[in-house]
């Protein structure tokens, strides 16, 4: 069966964004791909605002300390009170950049962003230096992976997640380096434990200070001979990022790990290699390399559609923006997110989040499936998160009790009933299905029109749309 023109623009939004908003599902069965896709980068060319949440009471306490010089002067009610105002500045930035994703038009970027979030997986509990990360790397998720790479490393949270601030060419500390090449680049057999130190020894001296930025620290660099991926001299940290991009495999390994991400889990290595080779002699152009794949005939292909688990921050997001709504409290999205398994900037290593059939439990089958009717109908969310699970984001006393009747939500259905106005009776469950749905599978007639209110045209787009969005089907995209 030929796919037809509705369903591959609404793939390429699922993939190159967060799925088709309301105002404009009506628009796509006439729009090229080449079109979108066009579209998609003209509104993701532009230099993103800098998101900034840190508030004012943590902006006074880090002058304060900035006055001290030094950390260890802070008492311990300091230390607290620096560590709960992060925290929940934090949660403010999760909110903000949720909101981005749900109603920028620049959709390529925060789709981009969010990929690069999980590549880069860093878990700091600074305020300061995660929107600095996340900045850094929402400016760059087109541009040149070098310069993101570059830029990456050289920030304040990545350089404390992975220990660099301690790296010392008495003392170095190999667990920067080890994770640059082993997940940021390379990947796994293409260097060896010898690389491993002396890239650590290049890395030495490599911090930052008090305000939050990168500082080079000469007396503790180690200045001696490295022989590194077979090249020797005195490497400093920029030399080993250059002598890394200069390999093949750094182009493979992440042109793989993108097409696993933005096309199927899996891989085709004959496309991963024309896409890494072109991806190689671009000099690392991320934006080629997804004009590459999103261009391509074969991006299209059945196999490649409605085959994709969706992550919970896909999920919610992909929701919200086909059925636009307020939330009376949008906090309560940061229970959904630990509740599904993927809080931002919360991962739960420096892996980041493994993603696939690693999203679907049953306990978190049924929460997904649940979520539509929790949002749209204004029901209690009353789930409590798993007791063993350590990314808490300040929510410890979250329980059944405190977590009842907090989703209070007003969806704007006018807006997404126009979608239909000009679709006869007969065909509006089909077309629905096929808005809503981007498997090949379809949920028959029969057996979703017994819970359709069939009262009148309205309840039943409304209530057809629900249903088919706490199906199976629809985590897959």
């Amino acid at each position: 069966m030929a796919i037809n023109n509705q369903i591959k623009n609404q793939h390429l939004l699922w993939r190159a964004a967060f799925g088709p908003m309301s105002e404009n599902v009506k628009e796509l069965k006439d729009v090229s791909q080449k079109d979108l896709w066009s579209l998609l980068i003209k509104t993701s060319s532009k230099k993103p605002q800098e998101l900034n949440v840190a508030s004012n009471a943590f902006d006074g306490l880090v002058k304060g300390i900035q006055d001290l010089g030094r950390l260890d002067k802070l008492t311990k009610e300091q230390k607290q009170n620096l560590r709960k105002q992060s925290v929940d500045d934090l949660k403010n930035l999760n909110l903000t950049w949720l909101s981005e994703m749900i109603n920028s038009d620049a959709q390529l970027r925060e789709k981009m962003s969010l990929f690069w979030h999980g590549h880069f997986a860093c878990r700091v509990v600074n305020i300061y230096f995660q929107q600095q990360l996340l900045n850094v790397i929402r400016e760059n998720a087109l541009g040149n992976f070098g310069d993101l790479l570059r830029e990456v490393s050289k920030s304040p949270a990545m350089l404390s997640f992975l220990n660099n601030q301690q790296n010392n060419k008495k003392h170095p500390n190999e667990n920067f380096a080890r994770e640059v090449m082993e997940l940021f680049t390379m990947g796994r057999g293409n260097y060896t434990e010898q690389d491993i130190k002396e890239g650590a020894r290049a890395y030495t001296g490599w911090g930052f200070n008090l305000k939050g930025e990168f500082v080079d620290r000469p007396f503790l660099h180690d200045t001696g001979k490295k022989n590194f991926l077979g090249k020797t001299g005195n490497f400093d940290g920029d030399d080993v990022i250059d002598i890394i991009l200069e390999q093949k495999a750094t182009a493979h390994f992440i042109a793989a790990k993108i097409y696993k991400y933005f096309v199927n889990e899996n891989a085709d290595e004959e496309k991963v290699k024309y896409l890494a080779d072109r991806f190689y002699q671009s000099n690392y152009n991320i934006q080629q390399l997804m004009d590459d794949i999103f261009t391509s005939d074969w991006f299209y292909d059945k196999k490649n559609i409605g085959t994709r688990i969706k992550s919970p921050v896909e999920l919610i997001v992909g929701i919200r923006r086909l059925l636009p709504m307020e939330l009376e409290r949008p906090e309560t999205q940061l229970l959904f997110q630990r509740v599904l398994g993927q809080i931002l900037f919360y991962p739960p290593n420096v892996a980041g989040w493994p993603g696939g059939k690693n999203w679907i439990d049953s306990s978190a089958l049924m929460t997904r499936m649940r979520l539509p009717q929790t949002l749209t109908n204004s029901e209690d969310f009353a789930i409590r998160p798993k007791d063993d699970d350590d990314v808490m984001m300040g929510m410890e006393g979250v329980d059944k009790k405190q977590a009842k009747n907090i989703i209070h939500v007003t969806v704007d259905w006018q807006g997404v009933i126009k979608n239909f106005e000009d679709i006869q009776k007969n065909n509006l469950l089909n077309h629905i299905n096929e808005i809503v749905l981007q498997t090949s599978s379809r949920i028959a007639g029969p057996v979703i029109e017994n819970y359709l209110d069939k009262a009148s045209r309205e309840g039943f787009i409304k209530t057809a749309i629900v249903d088919l969005m706490s199906t199976p089907e629809y985590q897959l995209c």
